[in-house]
């Protein structure tokens, strides 16, 4: 059996104040989710260069 009535929604200040946000500026960027400790230390090199490096490059 469904109902006849529905239940009556509460105010709520802040969802009316984000309601509002999104309504001015937009809905906000999705969440980008932090990198890993795997992730991190492969995009990271695991030693500085030495000097000897930087003086003489070989990669061209």
């Amino acid at each position: 059996m469904s109902k006849s009535n529905p239940k009556k929604q509460l105010f709520s200040a802040t969802k009316a104040v984000k309601a509002n946000a999104r309504e001015r500026l937009g809905t906000p960027p999705p969440s980008r989710p932090l990198p890993t400790p795997k992730e991190k230390a492969a995009a990271a090199p695991k030693h500085k260069p030495t000097l000897a490096d930087l003086l003489n490059p070989t990669d061209l």
